[in-house]
Protein backbone atom coordinates (compact mmCIF):
# COMPACT_ATOMS: atom_id res chain seq x y z
CA UNK A 1 0.00 0.00 0.00
CA UNK A 2 3.12 2.56 0.75
CA UNK A 3 4.92 1.73 -2.44
CA UNK A 4 1.48 2.30 -4.53
CA UNK A 5 1.02 5.92 -2.77
CA UNK A 6 4.61 6.63 -3.20
CA UNK A 7 4.72 5.77 -6.75
CA UNK A 8 1.10 6.75 -8.33
CA UNK A 9 1.12 4.54 -11.35
CA UNK A 10 -0.99 6.16 -14.22
CA UNK A 11 -3.59 4.76 -15.80
CA UNK A 12 -1.50 3.94 -18.73
CA UNK A 13 1.48 2.13 -17.26
CA UNK A 14 1.68 -1.30 -18.15
CA UNK A 15 2.40 -4.35 -16.47
CA UNK A 16 5.55 -4.70 -17.59
CA UNK A 17 6.62 -1.44 -16.39
CA UNK A 18 5.52 -2.21 -13.05
CA UNK A 19 7.26 -4.95 -12.58
CA UNK A 20 10.65 -3.71 -14.10
CA UNK A 21 10.31 -0.71 -11.37
CA UNK A 22 9.26 -2.54 -8.69
CA UNK A 23 12.25 -5.36 -9.77
CA UNK A 24 14.28 -2.04 -9.95
CA UNK A 25 13.46 -0.47 -6.34
CA UNK A 26 14.13 -4.47 -5.31
CA UNK A 27 18.02 -4.55 -6.39
CA UNK A 28 18.77 -1.08 -5.84
CA UNK A 29 19.88 -1.64 -2.52
CA UNK A 30 21.91 -4.40 -3.75
CA UNK A 31 23.58 -2.40 -6.65
CA UNK A 32 24.12 0.27 -4.36
CA UNK A 33 25.84 -1.24 -1.62
CA UNK A 34 27.66 -2.95 -4.40
CA UNK A 35 29.05 0.19 -5.89
CA UNK A 36 30.14 1.23 -2.04
CA UNK A 37 32.07 -1.88 -1.37
CA UNK A 38 33.69 -1.43 -4.82
CA UNK A 39 34.25 2.41 -4.29
CA UNK A 40 36.15 1.36 -0.86
CA UNK A 41 38.30 -1.86 -2.53
CA UNK A 42 39.59 0.61 -4.63
CA UNK A 43 40.13 2.66 -2.69
CA UNK A 44 42.18 0.66 -0.23
CA UNK A 45 43.74 -0.83 -3.59
CA UNK A 46 44.84 3.06 -4.20
CA UNK A 47 46.17 3.11 -1.24
CA UNK A 48 48.24 0.08 -1.34
CA UNK A 49 49.97 0.75 -4.58
CA UNK A 50 50.83 4.17 -3.47
CA UNK A 51 52.43 2.36 -0.18
CA UNK A 52 54.06 -0.16 -2.21
CA UNK A 53 55.55 2.40 -4.67
CA UNK A 54 56.55 4.74 -1.72
CA UNK A 55 58.62 1.92 -0.34
CA UNK A 56 59.93 0.48 -3.44
CA UNK A 57 61.32 4.42 -3.63
CA UNK A 58 62.66 4.43 -0.41
CA UNK A 59 64.04 1.07 -0.56
CA UNK A 60 66.01 1.34 -3.67
CA UNK A 61 67.14 5.11 -1.67
CA UNK A 62 68.07 2.85 0.92
CA UNK A 63 70.16 0.59 -0.84
CA UNK A 64 72.27 3.19 -2.63
CA UNK A 65 72.94 4.90 0.36
CA UNK A 66 73.95 1.78 2.04
CA UNK A 67 76.53 1.01 -1.12
CA UNK A 68 77.75 5.01 -0.60
CA UNK A 69 78.15 3.80 3.11
CA UNK A 70 79.70 0.19 2.19
CA UNK A 71 82.35 2.12 -0.32
CA UNK A 72 83.28 4.63 2.93
CA UNK A 73 83.80 1.72 4.97
CA UNK A 74 86.10 0.12 2.29
CA UNK A 75 88.09 2.87 1.87
CA UNK A 76 88.81 3.31 5.98
CA UNK A 77 89.49 -0.47 5.65
CA UNK A 78 91.92 -0.02 2.95
CA UNK A 79 93.48 2.80 4.50
CA UNK A 80 96.31 1.84 6.37
CA UNK A 81 97.42 -1.40 3.56
CA UNK A 82 96.78 0.43 0.75
CA UNK A 83 100.38 1.52 1.01
CA UNK A 84 103.85 1.19 -0.87
CA UNK A 85 104.50 -0.03 -4.57
CA UNK A 86 101.91 -2.85 -4.14
CA UNK A 87 99.13 -0.42 -3.56
CA UNK A 88 98.03 0.19 -7.30
CA UNK A 89 98.04 -3.61 -7.82
CA UNK A 90 95.26 -4.30 -4.54
CA UNK A 91 93.36 -1.57 -5.27
CA UNK A 92 92.79 -2.88 -9.45
CA UNK A 93 92.11 -5.89 -7.26
CA UNK A 94 89.86 -4.75 -4.98
CA UNK A 95 87.69 -3.07 -8.05
CA UNK A 96 87.89 -5.73 -9.97
CA UNK A 97 86.55 -8.84 -7.65
CA UNK A 98 83.85 -5.99 -6.00
CA UNK A 99 82.55 -4.36 -9.36
CA UNK A 100 80.77 -1.36 -9.16
CA UNK A 101 83.91 1.01 -9.08
CA UNK A 102 84.92 3.27 -11.63
CA UNK A 103 88.25 3.62 -9.84
CA UNK A 104 89.91 3.49 -6.33
CA UNK A 105 92.36 6.33 -6.03
CA UNK A 106 94.84 7.05 -2.67
CA UNK A 107 96.05 11.14 -2.50
CA UNK A 108 98.82 11.98 -0.45
CA UNK A 109 98.17 15.13 1.77
CA UNK A 110 99.13 17.65 -0.20
CA UNK A 111 96.32 16.12 -3.38
CA UNK A 112 98.66 14.07 -5.23
CA UNK A 113 98.46 10.70 -6.43
CA UNK A 114 100.11 7.91 -4.84
CA UNK A 115 98.45 5.19 -6.07
CA UNK A 116 95.05 3.80 -8.13
CA UNK A 117 93.58 1.45 -10.13
CA UNK A 118 93.00 2.92 -13.11
CA UNK A 119 93.91 5.98 -14.86
CA UNK A 120 93.48 9.26 -12.67
CA UNK A 121 92.96 13.03 -14.72
CA UNK A 122 95.02 15.67 -13.78
CA UNK A 123 93.90 18.34 -11.38
CA UNK A 124 96.29 21.02 -10.20
CA UNK A 125 93.98 22.70 -8.02
CA UNK A 126 93.20 19.20 -6.51
CA UNK A 127 94.14 20.53 -2.99
CA UNK A 128 91.78 23.65 -3.02
CA UNK A 129 88.71 21.86 -3.54
CA UNK A 130 86.38 21.94 -0.92
CA UNK A 131 86.29 18.13 -0.40
CA UNK A 132 89.81 17.83 -0.59
CA UNK A 133 89.54 20.57 2.00
CA UNK A 134 87.15 19.64 3.84
CA UNK A 135 88.59 16.26 4.49
CA UNK A 136 92.39 18.28 5.14
CA UNK A 137 90.64 20.15 8.12
CA UNK A 138 89.63 16.93 9.78
CA UNK A 139 86.27 15.90 8.01
CA UNK A 140 86.21 11.93 8.41
CA UNK A 141 83.77 11.27 4.72
CA UNK A 142 82.95 13.50 1.70
CA UNK A 143 80.49 13.04 -1.08
CA UNK A 144 80.17 14.73 -4.05
CA UNK A 145 79.14 14.64 -7.44
CA UNK A 146 81.12 17.67 -8.50
CA UNK A 147 85.12 16.76 -7.35
CA UNK A 148 86.51 19.09 -9.50
CA UNK A 149 87.19 16.64 -12.57
CA UNK A 150 86.34 14.25 -14.50
CA UNK A 151 86.73 11.39 -12.69
CA UNK A 152 84.65 8.84 -15.21
CA UNK A 153 83.43 8.94 -18.86
CA UNK A 154 79.97 8.51 -17.31
CA UNK A 155 78.03 10.48 -14.60
CA UNK A 156 79.64 9.21 -11.01
CA UNK A 157 79.92 9.73 -7.42
CA UNK A 158 82.54 10.68 -5.75
CA UNK A 159 83.27 9.63 -2.10
CA UNK A 160 86.72 10.29 -0.46
CA UNK A 161 87.48 9.57 3.01
CA UNK A 162 90.33 10.96 5.40
CA UNK A 163 93.27 7.81 6.56
CA UNK A 164 95.60 8.47 9.51
CA UNK A 165 98.84 6.78 9.23
CA UNK A 166 100.67 5.42 12.45
CA UNK A 167 103.34 8.31 12.09
CA UNK A 168 100.43 11.12 12.53
CA UNK A 169 100.41 11.83 9.29
CA UNK A 170 96.83 11.67 6.86
CA UNK A 171 95.73 10.88 3.12
CA UNK A 172 92.99 10.36 1.35
CA UNK A 173 91.14 7.63 -0.59
CA UNK A 174 88.71 8.13 -2.59
CA UNK A 175 85.76 5.78 -4.52
CA UNK A 176 84.50 6.87 -8.35
CA UNK A 177 80.80 5.31 -8.33
CA UNK A 178 78.95 5.15 -11.22
CA UNK A 179 75.43 6.29 -11.04
CA UNK A 180 74.08 3.46 -12.88
CA UNK A 181 75.44 0.99 -10.45
CA UNK A 182 73.31 2.65 -7.68
CA UNK A 183 70.34 2.41 -9.71
CA UNK A 184 67.82 -0.42 -8.73
CA UNK A 185 68.02 -3.51 -10.50
CA UNK A 186 64.27 -3.35 -12.77
CA UNK A 187 64.13 -6.92 -12.43
CA UNK A 188 63.65 -6.86 -8.72
CA UNK A 189 60.03 -8.50 -7.99
CA UNK A 190 59.41 -6.05 -5.27
CA UNK A 191 59.34 -3.23 -7.68
CA UNK A 192 56.19 -2.83 -8.90
CA UNK A 193 55.87 -3.98 -13.29
CA UNK A 194 57.25 -1.62 -15.68
CA UNK A 195 58.79 0.59 -13.79
CA UNK A 196 62.42 2.87 -14.56
CA UNK A 197 64.42 4.26 -12.62
CA UNK A 198 66.11 7.82 -12.51
CA UNK A 199 69.38 9.53 -10.69
CA UNK A 200 68.68 13.40 -10.61
CA UNK A 201 70.88 15.95 -8.70
CA UNK A 202 69.22 18.65 -6.33
CA UNK A 203 68.86 20.92 -9.26
CA UNK A 204 66.59 18.23 -11.35
CA UNK A 205 68.62 17.32 -13.98
CA UNK A 206 68.84 14.15 -14.84
CA UNK A 207 72.01 12.22 -14.68
CA UNK A 208 71.49 8.67 -15.33
CA UNK A 209 67.93 7.48 -16.66
CA UNK A 210 66.67 3.67 -17.48
CA UNK A 211 64.27 5.29 -19.89
CA UNK A 212 64.01 8.73 -20.65
CA UNK A 213 60.36 8.73 -22.12
CA UNK A 214 59.19 7.76 -19.07
CA UNK A 215 59.97 11.06 -17.03
CA UNK A 216 59.06 14.02 -17.59
CA UNK A 217 61.24 16.88 -18.55
CA UNK A 218 60.92 18.81 -15.42
CA UNK A 219 61.23 17.02 -11.82
CA UNK A 220 62.39 20.02 -10.22
CA UNK A 221 59.23 20.93 -8.44
CA UNK A 222 59.57 17.43 -7.12
CA UNK A 223 63.32 17.20 -5.95
CA UNK A 224 62.53 20.10 -3.81
CA UNK A 225 59.74 18.32 -1.83
CA UNK A 226 61.88 15.36 -1.38
CA UNK A 227 65.02 17.57 0.28
CA UNK A 228 62.73 18.70 2.97
CA UNK A 229 60.89 15.28 3.77
CA UNK A 230 61.74 11.54 3.15
CA UNK A 231 60.19 11.11 0.28
CA UNK A 232 57.81 12.26 -2.32
CA UNK A 233 54.67 10.74 -4.43
CA UNK A 234 53.55 12.14 -7.85
CA UNK A 235 51.43 11.69 -10.76
CA UNK A 236 52.20 12.74 -14.41
CA UNK A 237 52.21 12.09 -17.79
CA UNK A 238 54.82 11.42 -19.68
CA UNK A 239 56.32 11.86 -22.64
CA UNK A 240 54.33 9.63 -24.90
CA UNK A 241 51.38 10.85 -22.46
CA UNK A 242 50.70 7.56 -20.68
CA UNK A 243 49.98 8.54 -17.01
CA UNK A 244 52.43 7.20 -14.45
CA UNK A 245 53.16 7.70 -10.55
CA UNK A 246 56.28 8.88 -9.73
CA UNK A 247 58.30 8.39 -6.17
CA UNK A 248 60.70 10.97 -5.66
CA UNK A 249 63.73 10.09 -2.31
CA UNK A 250 66.81 11.85 -1.47
CA UNK A 251 70.25 9.64 -2.08
CA UNK A 252 72.48 11.78 -0.90
CA UNK A 253 71.42 14.68 1.54
CA UNK A 254 70.10 17.75 -1.11
CA UNK A 255 72.67 16.42 -3.85
CA UNK A 256 71.68 13.21 -5.23
CA UNK A 257 67.90 11.98 -5.51
CA UNK A 258 66.46 8.45 -7.05
CA UNK A 259 62.74 8.85 -8.75
CA UNK A 260 61.16 5.20 -9.47
CA UNK A 261 58.51 5.68 -12.28
CA UNK A 262 55.63 3.14 -12.32
CA UNK A 263 52.53 2.94 -14.77
CA UNK A 264 49.33 4.62 -13.13
CA UNK A 265 46.65 1.85 -13.26
CA UNK A 266 43.67 2.89 -15.15
CA UNK A 267 39.82 1.90 -15.25
CA UNK A 268 40.45 -1.38 -16.70
CA UNK A 269 43.97 -2.73 -15.39
CA UNK A 270 43.96 -5.80 -12.84
CA UNK A 271 43.85 -3.63 -9.79
CA UNK A 272 40.57 -2.28 -11.03
CA UNK A 273 39.13 -6.01 -11.65
CA UNK A 274 38.27 -6.77 -7.87
CA UNK A 275 36.76 -3.27 -7.61
CA UNK A 276 35.08 -2.99 -10.45
CA UNK A 277 33.23 -6.55 -10.44
CA UNK A 278 31.31 -5.39 -7.68
CA UNK A 279 29.63 -2.75 -9.39
CA UNK A 280 29.87 -4.65 -13.40
CA UNK A 281 28.67 -7.57 -11.60
CA UNK A 282 25.57 -6.36 -9.77
CA UNK A 283 24.71 -3.99 -12.89
CA UNK A 284 24.45 -7.40 -15.49
CA UNK A 285 22.67 -9.16 -13.19
CA UNK A 286 20.53 -6.24 -12.19
CA UNK A 287 19.52 -5.91 -15.96
CA UNK A 288 19.50 -9.46 -16.84
CA UNK A 289 16.77 -9.47 -14.10
CA UNK A 290 14.94 -6.62 -16.19
CA UNK A 291 15.15 -8.04 -19.09
CA UNK A 292 13.88 -11.63 -17.51
CA UNK A 293 10.78 -9.44 -15.48
CA UNK A 294 9.98 -7.73 -19.46
CA UNK A 295 10.57 -11.44 -20.86
CA UNK A 296 8.28 -12.86 -18.92
CA UNK A 297 5.32 -10.28 -18.43
CA UNK A 298 5.53 -10.45 -21.90
CA UNK A 299 5.29 -14.70 -22.35
CA UNK A 300 3.53 -15.18 -19.42
CA UNK A 301 0.75 -11.83 -19.28
CA UNK A 302 0.83 -9.49 -22.05
CA UNK A 303 0.64 -12.31 -25.11
CA UNK A 304 -2.22 -13.79 -23.33
CA UNK A 305 -3.60 -9.62 -22.36
CA UNK A 306 -3.22 -9.36 -25.92
CA UNK A 307 -5.08 -12.23 -26.83
CA UNK A 308 -7.85 -11.71 -24.88
CA UNK A 309 -8.23 -7.65 -26.13
CA UNK A 310 -8.56 -8.93 -29.42
CA UNK A 311 -11.41 -11.17 -28.31
CA UNK A 312 -12.89 -8.67 -26.22
CA UNK A 313 -13.11 -6.77 -29.45
CA UNK A 314 -14.94 -9.21 -31.36
CA UNK A 315 -17.10 -9.74 -28.70
CA UNK A 316 -17.92 -5.81 -29.12
CA UNK A 317 -18.73 -6.40 -32.87
CA UNK A 318 -21.46 -8.79 -31.79
CA UNK A 319 -19.68 -12.14 -32.45
CA UNK A 320 -20.32 -14.12 -29.24
CA UNK A 321 -19.63 -17.37 -30.87
CA UNK A 322 -15.75 -17.18 -30.47
CA UNK A 323 -14.03 -19.01 -27.68
CA UNK A 324 -10.79 -18.42 -26.14
CA UNK A 325 -9.56 -21.23 -26.81
CA UNK A 326 -5.66 -20.72 -27.20
CA UNK A 327 -5.40 -19.39 -23.35
CA UNK A 328 -5.25 -23.58 -22.37
CA UNK A 329 -1.51 -23.01 -22.21
CA UNK A 330 -1.61 -19.86 -20.09
CA UNK A 331 -1.26 -19.13 -16.43
CA UNK A 332 -4.43 -20.11 -14.15
CA UNK A 333 -5.71 -16.48 -13.73
CA UNK A 334 -5.56 -16.13 -17.13
CA UNK A 335 -7.67 -19.01 -17.80
CA UNK A 336 -10.08 -17.75 -15.05
CA UNK A 337 -10.24 -13.96 -16.37
CA UNK A 338 -10.83 -15.54 -19.77
CA UNK A 339 -13.49 -18.30 -18.32
CA UNK A 340 -14.87 -15.37 -16.76
CA UNK A 341 -14.89 -13.51 -20.27
CA UNK A 342 -16.43 -16.52 -21.94
CA UNK A 343 -19.06 -17.08 -19.47
CA UNK A 344 -20.21 -13.13 -20.06
CA UNK A 345 -20.30 -13.67 -23.65
CA UNK A 346 -22.37 -16.88 -23.12
CA UNK A 347 -24.78 -14.68 -20.31
CA UNK A 348 -24.94 -11.73 -23.55
CA UNK A 349 -25.70 -14.36 -25.59
CA UNK A 350 -29.00 -15.64 -23.51
CA UNK A 351 -29.92 -12.83 -22.49
CA UNK A 352 -29.87 -11.09 -26.12
CA UNK A 353 -31.58 -13.99 -26.85
CA UNK A 354 -34.37 -13.29 -24.37
CA UNK A 355 -34.25 -10.10 -24.83
CA UNK A 356 -35.19 -10.62 -29.16
CA UNK A 357 -37.53 -13.15 -28.40
CA UNK A 358 -39.14 -10.72 -26.27
CA UNK A 359 -38.75 -7.89 -28.62
CA UNK A 360 -40.46 -9.83 -30.95
CA UNK A 361 -43.40 -10.79 -28.93
CA UNK A 362 -43.65 -7.28 -28.37
CA UNK A 363 -43.44 -6.39 -31.85
CA UNK A 364 -46.14 -8.90 -32.43
CA UNK A 365 -48.16 -7.44 -30.18
CA UNK A 366 -47.68 -4.04 -31.13
CA UNK A 367 -48.52 -5.19 -34.72
CA UNK A 368 -51.86 -6.68 -33.87
CA UNK A 369 -52.72 -3.61 -31.67
CA UNK A 370 -51.88 -1.24 -34.74
CA UNK A 371 -54.06 -3.79 -37.07
CA UNK A 372 -57.18 -3.40 -34.75
CA UNK A 373 -56.75 0.29 -34.04
CA UNK A 374 -57.27 0.50 -38.07
CA UNK A 375 -59.90 -2.35 -38.17
CA UNK A 376 -61.76 -0.19 -35.96
CA UNK A 377 -60.73 2.99 -37.98
CA UNK A 378 -61.78 1.83 -40.81
CA UNK A 379 -65.22 0.48 -39.21
CA UNK A 380 -65.63 4.19 -37.80
CA UNK A 381 -64.85 5.84 -41.53
CA UNK A 382 -68.05 3.16 -42.88
CA UNK A 383 -70.13 4.12 -40.33
CA UNK A 384 -69.28 7.68 -41.46
CA UNK A 385 -69.78 7.34 -44.92
CA UNK A 386 -73.51 5.29 -44.52
CA UNK A 387 -74.28 8.23 -42.02
CA UNK A 388 -73.18 11.06 -45.03
CA UNK A 389 -75.07 8.76 -47.59
CA UNK A 390 -78.02 8.60 -45.29
CA UNK A 391 -78.12 12.93 -45.07
CA UNK A 392 -79.41 15.28 -47.51
CA UNK A 393 -78.11 18.53 -46.01
CA UNK A 394 -74.81 19.32 -48.14
CA UNK A 395 -73.21 21.30 -45.12
CA UNK A 396 -73.46 18.35 -43.37
CA UNK A 397 -72.59 15.76 -45.64
CA UNK A 398 -69.36 17.85 -46.29
CA UNK A 399 -68.77 18.03 -42.78
CA UNK A 400 -68.89 14.14 -42.77
CA UNK A 401 -67.12 13.49 -45.32
CA UNK A 402 -64.16 15.84 -43.91
CA UNK A 403 -64.48 13.91 -41.00
CA UNK A 404 -64.29 10.66 -42.13
CA UNK A 405 -61.18 11.59 -44.61
CA UNK A 406 -59.36 12.38 -41.17
CA UNK A 407 -59.97 8.77 -39.90
CA UNK A 408 -59.09 7.39 -42.72
CA UNK A 409 -55.33 9.15 -42.87
CA UNK A 410 -54.88 7.73 -39.64
CA UNK A 411 -56.40 4.41 -40.04
CA UNK A 412 -53.65 4.83 -43.13
CA UNK A 413 -50.61 5.90 -40.51
CA UNK A 414 -51.69 2.74 -38.30
CA UNK A 415 -51.69 0.47 -41.57
CA UNK A 416 -48.30 1.82 -42.22
CA UNK A 417 -46.95 0.81 -38.85
CA UNK A 418 -47.76 -2.44 -38.41
CA UNK A 419 -47.09 -3.02 -42.15
CA UNK A 420 -43.71 -1.88 -42.48
CA UNK A 421 -40.68 -3.61 -41.11
CA UNK A 422 -39.93 -0.77 -38.43
CA UNK A 423 -43.38 -0.54 -35.96
CA UNK A 424 -41.97 2.52 -34.53
CA UNK A 425 -41.33 4.64 -37.95
CA UNK A 426 -42.89 5.18 -41.44
CA UNK A 427 -41.24 5.94 -44.71
CA UNK A 428 -43.19 8.92 -45.85
CA UNK A 429 -42.33 8.70 -49.76
CA UNK A 430 -44.39 5.43 -50.35
CA UNK A 431 -47.43 7.30 -47.34
CA UNK A 432 -47.94 10.74 -49.14
CA UNK A 433 -48.48 8.62 -52.04
CA UNK A 434 -50.97 6.49 -50.77
CA UNK A 435 -52.87 9.25 -48.53
CA UNK A 436 -52.90 11.49 -51.31
CA UNK A 437 -54.72 8.61 -54.17
CA UNK A 438 -57.28 7.32 -51.33
CA UNK A 439 -58.14 11.18 -50.84
CA UNK A 440 -59.02 11.96 -54.45
CA UNK A 441 -60.02 7.84 -55.01
CA UNK A 442 -63.17 8.78 -52.30
CA UNK A 443 -64.13 12.13 -53.73
CA UNK A 444 -63.76 10.97 -57.83
CA UNK A 445 -68.26 11.60 -57.88
CA UNK A 446 -67.88 15.25 -56.85
CA UNK A 447 -64.69 15.80 -59.66
CA UNK A 448 -63.70 15.10 -63.13
CA UNK A 449 -60.32 13.21 -63.64
CA UNK A 450 -57.66 14.63 -61.20
CA UNK A 451 -53.98 14.56 -62.66
CA UNK A 452 -51.43 13.88 -59.41
CA UNK A 453 -47.68 14.44 -59.26
CA UNK A 454 -46.24 13.34 -55.84
CA UNK A 455 -42.56 13.88 -55.23
CA UNK A 456 -41.01 13.25 -52.53
CA UNK A 457 -37.47 12.94 -50.62
CA UNK A 458 -37.24 9.83 -48.40
CA UNK A 459 -38.02 10.37 -44.57
CA UNK A 460 -38.56 7.92 -41.91
CA UNK A 461 -40.53 9.53 -39.51
CA UNK A 462 -42.14 8.69 -35.82
CA UNK A 463 -45.85 8.26 -35.56
CA UNK A 464 -45.87 11.38 -33.20
CA UNK A 465 -44.88 13.55 -35.90
CA UNK A 466 -46.28 11.57 -38.84
CA UNK A 467 -50.18 12.51 -37.57
CA UNK A 468 -49.73 15.93 -37.74
CA UNK A 469 -48.02 15.87 -40.99
CA UNK A 470 -50.68 13.41 -42.23
CA UNK A 471 -54.02 15.48 -41.19
CA UNK A 472 -51.70 18.69 -42.45
CA UNK A 473 -52.11 17.00 -46.07
CA UNK A 474 -55.38 15.85 -45.57
CA UNK A 475 -56.64 19.27 -44.61
CA UNK A 476 -54.84 21.13 -47.70
CA UNK A 477 -55.98 18.24 -50.40
CA UNK A 478 -59.98 18.48 -49.07
CA UNK A 479 -59.53 22.26 -49.00
CA UNK A 480 -58.19 22.04 -52.81
CA UNK A 481 -61.32 19.61 -53.69
CA UNK A 482 -63.39 22.72 -52.09
CA UNK A 483 -61.99 25.58 -53.88
CA UNK A 484 -60.18 24.69 -56.64
CA UNK A 485 -60.95 21.66 -58.52
CA UNK A 486 -64.00 21.56 -60.90
CA UNK A 487 -66.19 19.47 -62.33
CA UNK A 488 -63.97 18.83 -65.19
CA UNK A 489 -60.83 17.68 -63.25
CA UNK A 490 -57.17 19.45 -62.63
CA UNK A 491 -54.19 18.97 -61.57
CA UNK A 492 -52.61 18.28 -58.25
CA UNK A 493 -49.00 18.81 -56.91
CA UNK A 494 -47.75 17.27 -53.79
CA UNK A 495 -44.08 18.26 -53.22
CA UNK A 496 -41.93 17.02 -49.71
CA UNK A 497 -38.80 17.70 -50.06
CA UNK A 498 -35.62 17.83 -47.01
CA UNK A 499 -33.37 20.55 -47.19
CA UNK A 500 -30.61 19.87 -44.19
CA UNK A 501 -32.08 21.04 -40.69
CA UNK A 502 -35.74 21.96 -42.59
CA UNK A 503 -38.42 19.89 -44.51
CA UNK A 504 -41.03 20.98 -46.95
CA UNK A 505 -44.18 19.63 -47.58
CA UNK A 506 -46.27 21.55 -50.59
CA UNK A 507 -49.46 21.01 -51.52
CA UNK A 508 -50.45 23.06 -55.18
CA UNK A 509 -53.65 22.89 -57.32
CA UNK A 510 -54.08 24.43 -60.78
CA UNK A 511 -57.37 26.17 -59.57
CA UNK A 512 -59.39 24.18 -61.97
CA UNK A 513 -59.39 26.31 -65.33
CA UNK A 514 -60.85 29.36 -62.80
CA UNK A 515 -59.53 32.64 -64.10
CA UNK A 516 -58.38 33.32 -60.68
CA UNK A 517 -57.84 31.98 -57.41
CA UNK A 518 -59.94 32.54 -54.07
CA UNK A 519 -57.82 35.30 -51.80
CA UNK A 520 -56.35 33.26 -48.87
CA UNK A 521 -57.79 35.56 -46.68
CA UNK A 522 -60.81 34.42 -47.40
CA UNK A 523 -60.86 30.83 -46.71
CA UNK A 524 -61.85 30.38 -43.23
CA UNK A 525 -63.14 27.08 -41.69
CA UNK A 526 -61.51 24.41 -39.38
CA UNK A 527 -59.86 23.48 -42.24
CA UNK A 528 -57.97 26.91 -41.89
CA UNK A 529 -57.26 26.17 -37.71
CA UNK A 530 -56.72 22.97 -37.94
CA UNK A 531 -53.60 23.56 -40.79
CA UNK A 532 -52.29 25.95 -37.71
CA UNK A 533 -52.86 23.72 -35.18
CA UNK A 534 -50.87 20.87 -36.48
CA UNK A 535 -47.87 23.49 -37.72
CA UNK A 536 -47.65 24.72 -34.45
CA UNK A 537 -48.02 20.61 -33.28
CA UNK A 538 -44.57 20.43 -35.36
CA UNK A 539 -42.96 23.28 -34.25
CA UNK A 540 -43.70 25.17 -38.17
CA UNK A 541 -45.14 27.49 -39.90
CA UNK A 542 -47.78 27.41 -42.68
CA UNK A 543 -49.07 29.58 -45.29
CA UNK A 544 -51.89 29.08 -47.98
CA UNK A 545 -50.80 31.66 -51.03
CA UNK A 546 -52.21 32.09 -54.99
CA UNK A 547 -49.32 30.40 -57.62
CA UNK A 548 -48.56 31.09 -61.10
CA UNK A 549 -51.05 28.66 -61.93
CA UNK A 550 -53.91 30.73 -60.99
CA UNK A 551 -54.55 27.90 -58.07
CA UNK A 552 -53.79 27.83 -54.48
CA UNK A 553 -50.58 26.35 -52.93
CA UNK A 554 -50.23 25.46 -49.08
CA UNK A 555 -46.77 25.34 -47.64
CA UNK A 556 -45.48 23.84 -44.26
CA UNK A 557 -41.75 24.11 -43.56
CA UNK A 558 -41.04 22.70 -39.78
CA UNK A 559 -37.03 21.22 -38.52
CA UNK A 560 -36.13 17.63 -39.98
CA UNK A 561 -36.74 15.01 -37.16
CA UNK A 562 -34.53 12.31 -39.42
CA UNK A 563 -33.58 12.44 -42.62
CA UNK A 564 -32.39 10.10 -45.37
CA UNK A 565 -30.62 10.79 -48.54
CA UNK A 566 -32.88 10.59 -51.21
CA UNK A 567 -33.05 7.14 -52.93
CA UNK A 568 -31.45 5.33 -50.47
Amino acid sequence: MRLRGRLRWGPDTTIRVRLGVALALALAPVLLLGAGQSILAYQRAAADRQAVLESAGARSAATARARIEAAGVLLETLGPGAIGLDCSRRLTEIQQRLGGYQNLIRFDRIGRVSCAAAAVPADPDRRDRDWFRALAGGQRQFVTLTPGASYAAEPALFAAVRSVDPRGGYSVLAAVIPLSSLRPELADRSLPRESQVAIVDGQGQFLSVTDPAAFPDDVSGWVARAATRDAVLAYANDDEGVRRAYSVAPLVDDQLFVILSAPSRGLFATAWLDPMSGIVFPLIGFVVALLAVFFAAERGVGRWIVYLQRVAAIYARGRFTVRPLQVEQAPPEIRELAETLDHMAATIVARDATLHENLDQKDALMREIHHRVKNNLQVISSLLSMQERALTDRVARQAMSDTRQRITALALIYRALYQGADIKHVDLRPFLEELTGQLLAGDMSAHGSVHTDVRADRLVIDPDKLAPLALFAVEAVTNAQKHALSEAGGKLTVDFTVRGPEAELVIADDGGGRNAAPDPATIKGVGRTLMDAFARQLRGRCTLERNDLGGLTARLIFPTPEAYPSGT
